[in-house]
């Protein structure tokens, strides 16, 4: 049973330098078995010689840790496929099982976890480190490029959860203790002790030597199941999401070099993954920070409805249609579950008390096809599988250039039947996401622009893929 796989980031392997103890394979037909803390242990007193900060850690902390178990269904290579489409009407599939590990940070049930511990999980099974009660989740954010994801319980009303503390995002100490809690080789409620390494490492990708400047290192063992899970320090307070260790050539493993993701980068993630935006599709244009209260205002976008209604970096939020925000998560629920689309914020600026209105819109009414015009001086199409059959198209993803303006920069550059498969180096799903890279910059910058261009020789049809680089109008 292979325990350990490479990180793969877009389907790429990092080159066999960094691996991933995200999750454990089990055998086909293995059985999933999450295992809590014995029930029953006795209760000491704090002044118990044993009692010191690392079991104070724990206890503050591992009431908010989860194990995850996840089920995804894997398309099985059968000589006999068609036989099964044609008399069973589904192709032959196998169940693949994978455990990992998550950590709650609201009370009413949403918690973090690896993006890569649940992607492409067709079931996902949550139980907390102290208790024997399962449920089920579902995946409600995630942000591939720092590799977390945002999970949703599925609970009876009135049910609430113990949510870890965020530390502050740069509070970190180079040689301070730290602890590993996860659920390892599914033993579940685990425990590893270390200090932190190094403060500053950064993600390699694919063919790069290793420079892991912006990832913490630590030599509390992590081991497969642990990703995911949360690195504490003494307070109990999350520092880090677990989710690497170094892997020396060969499929050696290194000793006691592990990697979370810095609680910075966590908090970055959130903001940007879990917005009214992502819940709805409503534009509200700025994010406030995810860790811990007060709730701040950490960035505003320009031109956005919070933009306009006045809302500046720095603002304290008091309260969203009159109720007080309990946390990141439930702000952002208030303003995506507004049943107007005026939401009225209460802040606080400078000491001063505040009210303002925001009226969301939605986002398509903005970030769209128009926008990108107003931008570059082309009309993009979306390419669909419809699309590409009636144009010939070899591609069924990215977007086709319908129109070029005469006098626009991008003129001399591109032509009409042109098919751009990529803005500033990132592969948009639609021409929403398109309109909003755009629409961060400004007048004179440039964008690069992935291209393929289809010529015909005779019979024949060829492509040829470049890079333009337009300037913004």
């Amino acid at each position: 049973m292979k325990l350990f796989r490479s990180i793969i980031w877009g389907c790429a392997a990092l080159a066999g330098i960094v691996s991933a103890p995200a999750q454990i394979d089990l055998p086909r037909g293995g059985t999933i078995e999450l295992r809590p803390e014995a029930a029953g242990e006795l209760k000491h007193d704090a002044s118990d010689v044993r009692y010191d900060a690392t079991v104070a850690a724990v206890a503050q902390a591992m009431p908010s840790v989860v194990s995850i178990a996840t089920e995804t269904l894997v398309k099985v290579s059968d000589p006999f496929e068609e036989f099964y489409r044609e008399f069973y009407g589904q192709s032959p599939t196998r169940t693949q099982h994978n455990l990992g590990s998550g950590v709650m940070i609201d009370e009413d049930g949403y918690l973090l976890t690896n993006g890569h511990v649940v992607r492409r999980a067709d079931k996902i099974q949550i139980q907390l480190a102290t208790t024997h009660e399962v449920y089920d989740a579902k995946v409600i954010a995630t942000d591939p490029k720092n590799d977390i994801a945002l999970l949703k319980i599925s609970a009876p009303p009135g049910v609430k959860f113990s949510a870890i503390k965020f530390a502050p995002d740069n509070d970190l100490l180079l040689g301070e203790t730290v602890l590993a809690l996860g659920n390892p080789f599914g033993l579940g409620g685990s425990i590893s002790r270390g200090i932190l390494s190094a403060k500053n490492r950064v993600i390699p990708t694919e063919g790069q030597e290793l420079n892991m400047q912006n990832w913490l290192q630590t030599d509390a063992a992590i081991n497969p199941g642990n990703s995911g899970g949360p690195l504490v320090n003494l307070r109990g307070e999350l520092i880090g999401v677990n989710v690497a260790v170094l892997d020396q050539s060969g499929g050696r493993i290194a000793r006691g070099i592990g990697f979370a993701i810095p609680v910075r980068q966590v908090n970055d993630a959130l903001a940007n993954a879990f917005t009214p935006e992502s819940a709805r599709q409503l534009w509200f244009g700025a994010h406030v920070n995810a860790g811990s209260k007060p709730l701040v205002i950490t960035s505003v976008q320009m031109g956005s409805p919070a933009a306009l209604a006045g809302l500046k970096i720095g603002d304290t939020v008091l309260k969203v249609n009159g109720k007080a925000p309990k946390s990141f998560v439930e702000f952002n629920e208030l303003l995506a579950d507004s049943p107007q689309t005026n939401v009225a914020l209460a802040i606080s600026r400078s000491g001063a008390a505040q009210d303002l209105t925001v009226r969301l819109v939605p986002e398509k009414s903005f970030f769209n096809a128009e926008l990108v015009q107003r931008k570059l001086g082309i009309a993009l199409q979306e390419i669909t599988p419809q699309l590409a059959e009636t144009l010939g198209l070899g591609a069924t993803t990215g977007f086709i250039v319908a129109g070029v303006e005469t006098n626009s920069p991008a003129a001399v550059k591109l032509q009409r039947g042109a098919i751009i498969t990529a803005i500033d180096g990132q592969l948009p799903a639609d021409l929403t996401t398109v309109a909003k890279i755009l629409h961060t910059k400004s007048k004179g910058e440039t964008t690069r622009l992935g291209v393929v261009l289809q010529q015909k020789q005779g019979n024949f049809v060829f492509y040829r893929q470049g890079v333009v680089e337009i300037p913004i109008r």
